[in-house]
């Protein structure tokens, strides 16, 4: 691992880099690293720091917010057409031009305020190269102001230093974003790979290295691919998550969904308010008992899910409280958790909250705390079986009072507006019937989930003949 000093250094001494570094709130902590090591003149063309508002409008347009990926985007292209306006004529023969952004909100000196800001970099890779850049989001977790200057300035340089030299290993450049740092200083929730040096790179990919490098508890993308601000898109709105695998997304996922929102809805704290249904993947699913996510596995699930019209979040929460927590720091409105009868089994398995002090009647506090509401979807394996319910449900004595009380209390809420032709449909049985080339799989799964599959060969499928 290179240390700050040493990663600022190298810059300023490479003749090839030259450019512009604007810096919106919490001071010029960034470029102040490569003034303090020397050699600047020769990579700084200018140094900003807009502070005021009005200012920062008059340079860069009018924004909604001060902190924001908009102001972010502006002053990056701004600074970086600025330089080469001004110097490609008399140096863009021999030097490749960048612009470093970033609008950032630290501690306040009252305190109490989300301490979070946008970062970026846009730059040329090659002399007179089309423009490449990396976007993100980051949160500062230090409790005292200096500190949080300190990890800005430090993820700033590595963020340079990645784009200047591991800019052809993306993953390897976001491993070094916290050199220097840990997990409890600095989270990174979003990032955001553009341009011709990153045209092969899947942003769904690198939003999952952020989760399963610990450098954020969750991360999200939409069903048009693009990664997502976690905090931004649940900020206001009430959110419905069903956790699955969806190895493939079957009638069965859908159905829950579809079959929960309408009952959400109807809840009068979410009435009328904006909606946002989730699907969620958790790193354990993902990783399935091993040390490495499947890409090509995890794309195949990505794919159908974007097929779908679904926003997804990668999560590391696999306890539901965790979840629960991670989603209501992030609105206010209501939040409710779909899931199957089997899940709620796994719910009540006490082994899962063995590290808590409560045990689990610490973890059912917390996740009910905000009067959280889980709707679940009846079982049925087989046509003669009974359909097992909330009512159905059997637990061991001592648990039964428990879960009594949050069924009268309206903490579950059993869907009885199900499709009964859905209920014998499995995920593994889909997959096992993929595997074996019979072909009625197709009616388990939605059409264009179907041609997805049979388009691009996913989970093993092969064509007849």
């Amino acid at each position: 691992m290179i240390d700050t000093h040493s990663k600022a250094l190298k810059i300023n001494l490479d003749p090839r880099w030259y450019g512009t570094f604007a810096e919106i709130g919490a001071g010029q902590e960034v470029v102040r690293w490569f003034f303090r090591v020397g050699g600047a003149a020769g990579t700084i063309a200018k140094s900003i720091s807009a502070y005021d508002m009005k200012v920062s409008d008059a340079i860069y347009g009018h924004a909604g917010r001060y902190v924001s990926r908009g102001r972010l985007q502006a002053m990056l292209d701004r600074e970086f057409d600025l330089d080469v306006e001004r110097l490609g004529q008399e140096r863009g023969d021999n030097t490749s031009f960048f612009a470093f952004a970033d609008t950032v909100v630290a501690r306040s000196f009252r305190g109490g305020n989300e301490c979070h800001g946008w970062m970026g970099i846009k730059f040329q890779s090659r002399v007179r190269d089309e423009p490449s850049q990396i976007v993100m989001h980051v949160r500062m977790l230090d409790a005292e102001a200096s500190l949080q200057q300190e990890a800005l300035g430090i993820v700033g340089v590595n963020l340079c230093y990645g784009a200047f030299f591991l800019n052809h290993v993306p993953e390897e450049l976001v491993e070094s974003l916290l050199d220097k740092l840990s997990t409890g200083r600095v989270e990174i929730d979003m990032l955001e790979f553009r341009g011709i040096e990153f045209r092969n790179v899947d942003n769904r990919i690198m939003a999952l290295k952020l989760v399963q490098l610990g450098l954020s508890g969750a991360a999200m993308f939409g069903a048009d691919r693009e990664v997502l601000q976690p905090a931004e898109v649940l900020h206001n709105n009430a959110v419905l998550v069903e956790r699955g695998s969806f190895r493939p997304t079957t009638h069965v996922n859908l159905d829950m969904l579809e079959c929960a929102l309408a009952k959400f809805k109807e809840d009068p704290a979410v009435a009328n308010k904006p909606t946002l249904p989730l699907m969620e993947l958790t790193m354990r699913n993902l990783l399935a008992g091993g040390t490495e996510v499947d890409r090509r596995d995890f794309l195949a699930r990505a794919e159908l899910l974007a097929a779908c019209g679904m926003t997804v979040l990668i999560s590391d929460y696999f306890e539901y409280y965790r979840l629960a927590a991670y989603l209501a720091l992030r609105t206010k409105e209501r939040i409710g958790i779909v899931m199957g009868v089997p899940s709620l089994y796994e719910l009540f398995d006490e082994r899962y909250y063995a590290q808590l002090p409560g045990g689990t009647l610490e973890s059912f506090g917390r996740l009910f705390k905000n009067d959280l509401k889980i709707y679940i979807y009846p079982l049925r394996r087989s046509e003669g079986d009974e359909l097992q319910t909330i009512n159905t449900f059997d637990l061991k004595a001592d648990l039964k009072p428990l879960y009594d009380y949050l069924v009268r209390r309206g903490s579950f809420v059993q869907l009885d507006n199900f499709n009964p032709k859905y209920l014998p449909i499995f995920s593994r049985d889909v997959l096992k019937r993929i595997a074996g080339g019979d072909e009625s799989w197709d009616e388990m799964v939605p059409p264009q989930v179907a041609t997805l599959i049979r388009e691009r060969g996913f989970f093993g499928y092969t064509k007849k003949g």
